[in-house]
Parts: structure tokens; C-alpha cells; sequence
């Protein structure tokens, strides 16, 4: 956690800037990468260049103040709009997300992508952040189809159940050592190591943005009790949950907690 001292020097920092569109311009020569910001109604209010030929727009302007249906085929529009909704909803972001997209010479395939709620001064949020990344070789190679798609959503939306690798074979229509490989290709992962990090992941956001106790997030996120989640969390991070919260929480709540039950 940082001192007084420190956040406000970097809250003057931030206060210089003169655009918000420095940080856009980070992302707009890479063209695999599309970035985002959309407020509440779901219109885009900042975006990188990356959109511009797989919209069919003439500049990354004509897409502010339009909402992912005006850009986007209708399906795929229908899956962002569910996905901003739910975010808002639960405050929860949406972490490696495996979404149908348009790649810049207007092919279809699959794209990796990450939302996070933007927080309002009153602490209530406002809008959300995006990160897209084409996943090209995966995509024209089949590694990604509908089923996979659908087998990355049910582990994410069931982290509080026990998941077997077998299900999640068995969702994608892949045998175990289909879908190691295609776990490998597409997360670096094994679907062991994937369904854990997705577990720590989520364990992590709650432990920050919610005022459940570490015994209620463990069981949320899929283990049996604290102590079997503080295990592998440690593992993963080099602090127990509780360390965890301690060290990365603001000094005032300011956020409604996330409700999880």
C-alpha cells in the first residue's frame, strides 16, 4: 500500500496530463490489440486504431459515442453487451475471456479479452476498461471453436463447483490430450493450471473489492476451506490471502462491496 506521500505525487502526475489519449496511443500500432473505454450505456468513448479496418471505418473517431452494435456483427455485439452488463452488475471483471472477432484483413477468429470496471470518485462505477488481443495462430490453425469458447465460459461461471478435466473434455468435444494441447497453445496452460489460476484470480479481485471474509471467498472460488485456498495462493503470489488484502487494500472502502452469495 502506498503512503499518503507518494499517491499524492502520483495523483499530480496523472492530474498533468493533457488527454486521456496518451494512454490510447499505446495500443494503436498494435494492431492485434484493440483497447477500449465505454461508459455505463455502452458507448465507446475511447478506442484504439486497431478497430479501424475491422469495423470498415475511416478513422478510430467515427466509432466514439456508438455502442458495440453500431461496429460490430450482431452476435458478437450481443456477447459484449452481456458481458458489459454483467460486469456492471456484479462488479467483477471479465479475465481471458475467448471471444469471436474480426482480424484486420476482415477473417473471423478468436480474440483473448479482459474487462475492468472504472470506479468514480463517489465509488460507484461509471464505465469500463477493454483489452482485446487476436489470437491468430490459434484461430486459423482451429485451435478455438464455439465448443472450446463455451467450455473456457462454464469453468469461469462454475469456479465455486468441483471441475474435472474430463467435463471440460467433454464440453469442448476433445479427448484429454486434445485438450491439453489446446490449452497449451491458446494459455500456456495445462486445464489444471488454468482452472487454478482462474480460482486465484478471482480470489485475488474479491479479496480487494468485496468485505467477504477469506473463508466465504474460498469457498466461492472453489475450495473446500481458507486454508486449502491459502496453499496454493501463497504459491502463487508469496502471501497468504490475508497478507494479500492487507498489503494491497486502500485505507478506505470507498467501493460498495462485490456481492458473490
Amino acid at each position: 500500500m502506498l503512503d499518503i506521500a507518494l499517491e499524492h505525487w502520483r495523483h499530480h502526475f496523472f492530474s498533468q496530463l493533457e488527454s486521456y489519449r496518451s494512454f490510447e496511443h499505446l495500443f494503436d500500432r498494435v494492431p492485434i490489440i484493440v483497447f477500449s473505454v465505454k461508459d455505463r450505456l455502452g458507448k465507446y468513448v475511447s478506442i484504439s486504431e486497431g478497430c479501424v479496418e475491422r469495423c470498415n471505418l475511416t478513422s478510430k473517431d467515427q466509432a466514439i459515442g456508438k455502442t458495440a452494435f453500431e461496429l460490430f456483427p450482431e452476435h458478437m455485439a450481443k456477447r459484449y453487451h452481456e458481458q458489459d452488463q454483467q460486469l456492471f452488475a456484479t462488479g467483477k471483471p471479465l479475465i481471458d475471456s475467448l471471444d469471436l472477432t474480426v482480424f484486420v484483413d476482415r477473417s473471423s477468429g478468436w480474440c483473448l479479452t479482459q474487462k475492468y470496471p472504472l470506479y468514480g470518485k463517489d465509488g460507484k462505477i461509471f464505465g469500463l476498461a477493454c483489452l482485446s488481443m487476436d489470437l491468430i495462430d490459434p484461430s486459423r490453425e482451429r485451435f478455438i471453436d464455439q465448443n472450446f469458447a463455451d467450455m473456457i465460459d462454464f469453468v469461469q461461471a462454475n469456479l465455486s463447483s468441483a471441475i474435472r478435466v474430463e467435463e471440460m473434455g467433454a464440453r469442448a468435444r476433445l479427448s484429454i490430450s486434445q485438450l491439453e494441447r489446446r490449452m497449451r497453445k491458446i494459455f500456456q496452460l495445462t486445464p489444471g493450471q488454468f482452472i487454478l489460476k482462474t480460482r486465484i484470480d478471482s480470489a485475488t479481485y474479491l479479496l480487494l473489492n468485496s468485505s467477504c471474509s477469506i473463508a466465504e471467498i474460498a469457498l466461492h472460488v472453489g475450495f473446500c476451506d481458507q486454508s486449502a485456498l491459502s496453499r496454493p495462493f501463497k504459491f502463487v503470489t508469496g502471501l497468504s490471502p490475508r497478507q494479500y488484502r492487507a498489503l494491497f487494500s486502500q485505507k478506505k472502502i470507498t467501493r460498495s462491496a462485490v456481492s458473490i452469495l
